[in-house]
């Protein structure tokens, strides 16, 4: 959720109508995919997953564009795409170590077309070292750590049926990752006095950013105590810890995507969805989330 953090209404803050609209609207999203994620249909879960990430990943790249900043969309694109399908398919039919080695084969496909692609580009000082970085770093920020969602989906080991049972962290992933962006938009709008990251953000404080560590600490233990079976592989002290670490990575999150739109000179990476702006402004605080949930539940907890 975009702008969280935000200082007093009297000051700066949007109107309330705004915040109300972008949160019916961010509810509305992430209920649909969640929905889709319990449904059992595992090829619409990959569907909705790629869909917003190739158009957020178009959006960074227009975003660029926007600046006169040089990159290769169309071959970032592709390349996108071509490791959302390989990802999902290693993940959901053979398992994550080589789905590991399938992305490593993407990226170094990547590159080697990257370069190639710009043999056939002029040569005009440090553009082609340009149009080469920013066209990876919008695969890697974009479509590589978004894609962890899809690896927690399949992190868990199935049920005796084969149904996916790792639905579950997703659901606490987006519930805790949102509740850090509601608790620092309303936290930050309430009583924000200190600015955080004024070169980044007039509007963000560090009331809201105790703000989010505290909405994402209770929305953590909260779910915790409803589904412990569900979600078996923590306790409560993995719960507490997830909580505070969730939440400081959406604030991360949310800076980051404020320092690309600040660097391009745009307010939203796009229009397309009410009171939140494009698809990068929804997904934005979910790109380090997810990655960090992800190697926490298989780094620490050893989960898989």
């Amino acid at each position: 959720m975009p702008a969280t953090l935000e200082q007093p209404a009297s000051e700066t803050a949007r109107p309330r109508s705004v915040f109300i609209l972008r949160f019916v609207t961010t509810v509305a999203l992430w209920s649909v995919a969640l929905a889709i994620a319990f449904s059992g249909y595992e090829i619409l879960f990959w569907l909705l997953i790629s869909v917003f990430g190739l158009i957020a990943l178009l959006e960074f790249y227009r975003m660029l564009d926007h600046a006169g900043l040089p990159n290769f969309k169309i071959i970032g694109l592709i390349c996108g795409a071509i490791l959302l399908a390989g990802s999902f398919h290693y993940f959901s039919t053979i398992g994550p170590a080589s789905s590991y080695d399938f992305e490593l084969a993407v990226l170094l496909f990547f590159l080697l077309t990257v370069f190639t692609r710009q043999m056939f580009a002029r040569l005009r000082h440090d553009e082609p070292l340009r149009t080469m970085a920013y066209t990876l770093f919008g695969l890697l920020y974009v479509l590589w750590l978004f894609n962890f969602i899809t690896k927690i989906l399949y992190l868990t080991p199935r049920a005796a049926n084969g149904i996916v049972t790792g639905q579950f962290y997703v659901l606490y992933l987006i519930a805790v990752t949102k509740f850090s962006d509601m608790g620092a938009y309303l936290t930050g709008s309430a009583i924000g006095r200190h600015l955080m990251s004024p070169h980044i953000s007039a509007k963000k404080t560090w009331e809201g950013f105790f703000g989010a560590l505290g909405f994402a600490l209770l929305c953590s233990l909260a779910l915790f105590k409803l589904m412990p079976g569900h979600l078996s592989a923590l306790t409560w002290t993995h719960a507490t810890v997830l909580g505070l670490l969730l939440g400081f990575a959406a604030v991360i999150g949310d800076l980051g995507e404020s320092i690309v739109k600040r660097s391009t000179g745009v307010k939203d990476s796009g229009g397309m969805l009410p009171g939140i702006g494009g698809a990068l402004d929804l997904i934005d605080s979910l790109l380090f989330t997810a990655p960090l949930l992800f190697f926490y539940l298989r780094l620490v907890i050893r989960v898989a």
